[in-house]
């Protein structure tokens, strides 16, 4: 599993690749990208940009001057060192790539990945997928007779949103490689 630091550096780095961004500007595009369920705090932020700072993978850019009554925002860019770190922490493929905590950022920065690494990422979570549904769906066929309607109702929304996303992947997976998407049934 991912450690949230690794993470908020992945997404971090990935962002000021893109270009130069000041601490509440990157708070505001990575609570973006995280979803409501995972919003960042000031506090995980900062501590994480000082130490990526002290590892050399960012540096303060040059900026203009603020107004004199404002405090001056510091600006944040990507090192070469930093680049090499992002191309690095992209180009694996391993569980932790595409872990529920992981997978999102890796995805949301995929244009910087090479298609194999793409496709091996996106299999391996459509894999670690299947495996769940096929578990929930064993659970939910011992369970059904016990459990009330509202847990029952819970866990089969559980098993489409799984279904729903194992589908996607499988679609774009077709689109890396250039096949011909299968027909849709009425499901």
């Amino acid at each position: 599993m991912a450690r949230r630091g690794e993470t908020i550096e992945l997404a971090v780095l990935g962002l000021l690749h893109e270009g130069p961004m000041h601490g509440y500007e990157l708070r505001k595009r990575l609570n973006l990208m995280l979803g409501w369920g995972r919003l960042l705090s000031y506090g995980s932020l900062y501590p994480a940009l000082k130490k990526m700072l002290r590892a050399g993978l960012i540096e303060e850019a040059p900026h203009h001057s603020a107004p004199a009554n404002r405090r001056q925002r510091i600006v944040y860019q990507v090192t070469d060192q930093g680049t090499d770190e992002f191309q690095r922490l992209m180009s694996e493929v391993g569980p932790t790539a595409w872990e529920d905590g992981n997978f999102d950022i890796r995805f949301r920065f995929f244009s910087s990945t090479d298609m194999g690494v793409r496709l091996r990422v996106l299999e391996g979570r459509r894999s670690r997928l299947q495996e769940r549904l096929d578990r929930v769906q064993r659970e939910l066929s011992m369970t059904q007779k016990e459990v009330d309607r509202y847990a029952a109702e819970l866990q089969r929304h559980g098993v489409e949103s799984v279904e729903r996303e194992v589908k996607w992947l499988s679609e774009l997976i077709q689109a890396e490689r250039g096949e011909e998407p299968a027909p849709q049934g009425d499901n």
